[in-house]
């Protein structure tokens, strides 16, 4: 089945690039990929201008390696969350399919299937904000795996104000949009399509292959074990300003794939301010982002006051079918005998600004108060990346994109000693913590255009701290291989 969708993707990839070799022009603009929908248009036979549907595609190929390092323990005390110390071999293999249609004035629909095939390095355990592939899933595996990831309606409402174009793009049908309008998309997607976005960083799939700068490693927003959820949006959008709330249904269970219902009683809610500027005749945003969690997940503090009243209550012993991690430490507290309604709350800063054609820096921090479990994504409870990534608009290669980053992650003084007590907090957890540290990575890559199609990245990570536990410092070198196609 893997070779099977591989070989149809390389087929389209290909296909795409026959066609353009073939005659048909390049894109409308000069650092825009080649791709189907520019192709009928060439032909007369679809308008960008005013898209009454359109269709896009993807195939993504990470390989990463670990390179071998010597902590001084590794799973201490029964434990099975470290990031093991071996040489390993890691990789994701995604195809996507994006589908959009316009189903009445300012209404449009959109599916996206997807299949996903993964190894993660150490299992996906042993790391906290700086996990070394955004497209990890949290249940992947190697079988190849075919689901649906977005069935939305986006609904916009013009309110006025100057007019712009639309381009055609995934999710995103060509036409006219004015200045002052409100969008409501609802049903089946990511809260990452729509709040926390950054025009430098741009698609995952173009830039960083570390999930750090994917997000806020510390905005614990709601989803399932691949990241989607069913809930809606509103956006309001007021010239330079907008203004966007969500709400987005929560998993039952943290970090599994069955979505919670609920969504009355718990849900992920989220408010983003953002401005948008010209600075020296370049463009740049700041965004202010704040989250609500109500969800069913366990504090570290009653988790550790729970086990000191009564050590039967330890890891190794949860109730027969209680929720937990699998932790066979006795010695340990474990959420299992503490989870209820809990509010998780969180504020960060986002910024943008470009410095020349095409060469942007970025900015992120967060701050989450840390008091109960990750539900949903990271087990960060603060962090702050920043960075810069370019296109090949300065040495003549348009498509060419290179980038590099820096981020820093860390947790609070509860989440540090339920884990020194040798407490698993989802995909973390050494079975002790001697000295707390903050996570770090330091990420640079150069993404090479092969054809107007496809291309072919290198990346090389250095990270330190390994689930905030400096007594297993590192450094972990971590190089990686990319290849990307669109069409």
């Amino acid at each position: 089945m893997r070779a099977t969708a591989v070989g149809f993707a390389i087929a389209c990839l290909l296909a795409s690039a026959r066609a353009y070799g073939q005659g048909a022009p390049p894109a409308p603009h000069e650092d825009d990929a080649f791709d189907f929908m520019n192709v009928l248009a060439d032909r007369h036979l679809h308008d960008l201008a005013d898209e009454a549907w359109n269709a896009y595609g993807q195939f993504t190929y990470i390989t990463s390696f670990k390179a071998p390092f010597s902590p001084p323990y590794t799973n201490a005390n029964g434990a099975v969350n470290s990031f093991t110390p071996e040489y390993e071999r890691g990789f994701t293999g995604t195809f996507t399919l994006f589908f959009g249609v316009k189903v009445w004035h300012g209404g449009e629909v959109y599916a996206v299937p997807e299949l996903i095939s993964e190894h993660a390095l150490s299992n996906l355990h042993g790391l906290g904000g700086a996990i070394e592939n955004f497209e990890l899933q949290k249940t992947g595996s190697v079988t190849p795996s075919v689901y649906r990831s977005r069935l939305f309606l986006r609904q916009a409402f013009d309110l006025g104000g100057e007019t712009s174009t639309k381009s055609s793009d995934p999710m995103q049908l060509g036409g006219a949009q004015t200045s002052r309008r409100i969008v409501i998309t609802a049903g089946n997607f990511t809260v990452l399509d729509v709040l926390g976005k950054n025009n430098v960083l741009g698609d995952p799939r173009q830039t960083f292959f570390n999930i750090a700068f994917m997000a806020h490693s510390s905005w614990d927003f709601a989803s399932d074990a691949r990241g989607y959820s069913f809930g809606a949006t509103a956006e309001l959008y007021w010239d330079r300003w907008a203004v966007r709330v969500a709400r987005m249904a929560p998993p039952q269970n943290p970090n599994t794939l069955a979505i919670d219902p609920h969504i009355e009683r718990v849900h992920g809610d989220a408010l983003e301010l953002a401005h948008d500027h010209e600075l020296f005749g370049q463009p740049g945003a700041v965004r202010l982002l704040g989250y609500r969690n109500r969800v069913f997940s366990g504090r570290f503090d009653d988790a550790i006051a729970a086990y000191e009243a009564d050590p039967s209550k330890n890891a190794a012993s949860c109730p027969l079918g209680s929720y937990n991690y699998g932790s066979t430490n006795f010695d340990a507290p474990d959420f299992c005998w503490v989870r209820k309604a809990n509010v998780k709350v969180g504020i960060g800063i986002d910024a943008e600004q470009y410095v020349a054609p095409g060469v942007g820096v970025f900015f992120r921090a967060m701050y989450s108060d840390g008091q109960s479990e990750v539900d949903a994504f990271n087990s960060a409870d603060r962090d702050l990346s920043f960075g810069a990534v370019a296109k090949g608009v300065l040495w003549h290669r348009p498509l060419d994109v290179t980038g590099i980053g820096l981020q820093l992650s860390s947790i609070s003084n509860e989440h540090a000693r339920f884990l020194a007590m040798g407490g698993i907090d989802n995909f973390i957890g050494d079975g002790k913590l001697g000295t707390r540290g903050a996570e770090g990575v330091v990420e640079g890559f150069y993404s090479v255009n092969l054809l107007r199609a496809i291309w072919l990245a290198a990346d090389l990570q250095v990270i330190w701290n390994p689930a905030y536990n400096a007594d297993r410092a590192g450094p972990i070198v971590i190089p990686a291989v990319k290849v990307h196609g669109e069409f």
